[in-house]
C-alpha cells in the first residue's frame, strides 16, 4: 500500500534552476543557444561533416551558383567560388577558424582579465584609482583598432591574431571584474563578514565571488560575439587569415573580386558572420535578463 502524504510541500527551486527556468522562458535567448550548440557539433565534427576538403579544387565546376538557382548543382550545394572550391564546406571548416579560434582567445582573455580585475578590485585607494583610469583611457580605444595595432607590430598570420584579439579583449574583462568586485565590497554584508572575522581572501572568494560569477558569464558571451567579428574583420582586411584560408572573413575577401558576377561567395559567408554573432548575443541577453532579478 502507497504511502499517503497529508502535507503538501511546495519545491523550492534552487537559484541556479531559477535562472535557468528563467533562461528557457524567453524563446529568443533559446533560439540563440541551439544554434551555438549546432556550432560547437560543427567543430567537433567538420570533417565528417563536410562533403569535401576545404582546398580541393574543381576545374569544372567554377562559380557553380547555389543549388536553389536554375544554374546550380546538389553537389554543391551553396556553390563555389572562382577556383571550384566547394563553398559549404570551405563554410564548415571556417568554423574552425572564426568559431573555435574566438572561443579560445576569449577563454585566454578571460583568465587573464580576471586575475588582474580581482587584484585590483580588491585594493582600494590610490592604487586603484590610478588603474580604474588606466582602464577608462584603454577601453576608449576600440578593440578591432587595438588589435590591428598588435597585428602591425607583429605581423600578420592567425597566431598574431590570437594574441592582438585577445590583448585587445583583456582590458574588458578587467574592467568588468574590477568595477563588480569594487561595488560589491561597498555592500553591507561584505562589512558582516569582516566583523564576523573573516579575512580577505575569505570575503573575496566566499563572500564577494558568488555574486560576480554571473557578471563573468555575461562578459565572457558578449566578448565572444567581439572576437569573431575582430577575427573576421582582421581576415577581410586582410591582416589575419591568410588565403587560402577557409576563415569566413578572408573567405570574404577572397570573393570580393567576384561580387557582382557571383555574389554567394561574399553574402553566404557573412551570413554565416551575421547569425552566429546574433545567436550568441541573444544567448547573452537571454542571460542578463535571466540573472538579474537574482541580482536585485
Amino acid at each position: 500500500m502507497a504511502q499517503i502524504n497529508m502535507y503538501q510541500n511546495d519545491e523550492i527551486p534552487s537559484p541556479r534552476k531559477r535562472t535557468w527556468n528563467a533562461f528557457l522562458a524567453n524563446p529568443f535567448a533559446l533560439l540563440g543557444l541551439w544554434i551555438v550548440v549546432l556550432l560547437l557539433v560543427i567543430v567537433i565534427f567538420t570533417n565528417y561533416l563536410a562533403p569535401y576538403p576545404a582546398e580541393i579544387q574543381d576545374s569544372t565546376a567554377l562559380l557553380v551558383p547555389p543549388s536553389w538557382d536554375p544554374n546550380g548543382s546538389v553537389r554543391h550545394f551553396l556553390g563555389t567560388d572562382d577556383l571550384g572550391r566547394d563553398i559549404l564546406s570551405r563554410l564548415l571548416h571556417g568554423t574552425h577558424l572564426t568559431f573555435a579560434l574566438s572561443l579560445i582567445v576569449v577563454f585566454f582573455s578571460m583568465s587573464v582579465g580576471f586575475v588582474i580585475g580581482s587584484i585590483s578590485g580588491m585594493m582600494r585607494g590610490i592604487k586603484s584609482s590610478i588603474l580604474a583610469h588606466l582602464l577608462d583611457a584603454l577601453l576608449s580605444i576600440p578593440s578591432l583598432i587595438m588589435a590591428m595595432l598588435v597585428v602591425a607590430v607583429l605581423g600578420t598570420g592567425l597566431e598574431n591574431v590570437f594574441w592582438a584579439v585577445g590583448l585587445a579583449l583583456i582590458p574588458q574583462f578587467v574592467r568588468a571584474i574590477h568595477q563588480a568586485i569594487h561595488d560589491e565590497l561597498q555592500k553591507e554584508y561584505v562589512t558582516a563578514a569582516k566583523l564576523d572575522g573573516a579575512n580577505s581572501i575569505q570575503i573575496y572568494w566566499y563572500v564577494i565571488m558568488p555574486n560576480v560569477w554571473d557578471v563573468l558569464i555575461i562578459q565572457t558571451t558578449f566578448g565572444l560575439s567581439v572576437a569573431i567579428l575582430d577575427v573576421a574583420a582582421l581576415g577581410f582586411l586582410n591582416l589575419g587569415a591568410q588565403a587560402p584560408s577557409s576563415e569566413w572573413g578572408a573567405m570574404i575577401l577572397q570573393g570580393t573580386d567576384h561580387f557582382l558576377i557571383a555574389p554567394w561567395t561574399v553574402t553566404i559567408p557573412g551570413f554565416a558572420i551575421l547569425i552566429t554573432v546574433l545567436a550568441i548575443n541573444l544567448v547573452g541577453d537571454g542571460l542578463r535578463s535571466a540573472l538579474t532579478p537574482k541580482r536585485r
